[in-house]
């Protein structure tokens, strides 16, 4: 496991777990932002969905070790955000972060609508892709003029 980008001398404002379509895009956004950005991805070839202008870090590593979230400058990190596609390392990393490192704010996604709603309850903060689609489209279904029990505008 190792440092792909060199660390700056800055702390770090967040620190984020998988390089996937939703990381790569979201450290691309917040770096853009301003903020200090590492990102954590156990396949060195998912770093290539980041742009050549990044300007963060990546380390390659598991977001449940702590000796990498160290490197990644968890100890520092206002904010942690767990996107790799599994919800268990996403559910362990966020844990570790929140409990173990005591970052101020914790988010992870988890796919399996009843384990984000247990997770939330313990404090967690989580978003569900899952329910959050399901809503929406159930939002466009139902809010169209012939759907069932709308009324005709007469």
């Amino acid at each position: 496991m190792q440092e792909i980008r060199p660390r700056n001398n800055r702390q770090t404002d967040v620190v984020i777990l998988g390089c996937g379509r939703v990381g790569s895009r979201l450290a691309t956004m917040m770096d853009g932002d301003g903020f200090d950005v590492t990102v954590i991805d156990t396949d060195s070839y998912a770093f290539r969905r980041l742009p050549e202008t990044f300007r963060g870090r990546t380390i390659l590593g598991t977001g449940i070790d702590e000796d990498v979230l160290r490197r990644a400058g968890i100890e520092g990190a206002r904010t942690f955000i767990a996107v790799t596609n599994d919800d268990n390392p996403n559910i362990m990393a966020a844990q570790i972060a929140q409990t173990v490192f005591r970052v101020p704010e914790v988010l992870a996604r988890v796919y399996d609508v009843e384990r984000a709603n247990v997770y939330a309850q313990l404090g967690l903060k989580t978003i569900c892709p899952t329910a959050t689609i399901a809503q929406l489209f159930h939002e466009q279904v139902t809010q169209r003029p012939h759907a069932p029990g709308a009324s005709s505008g007469s």
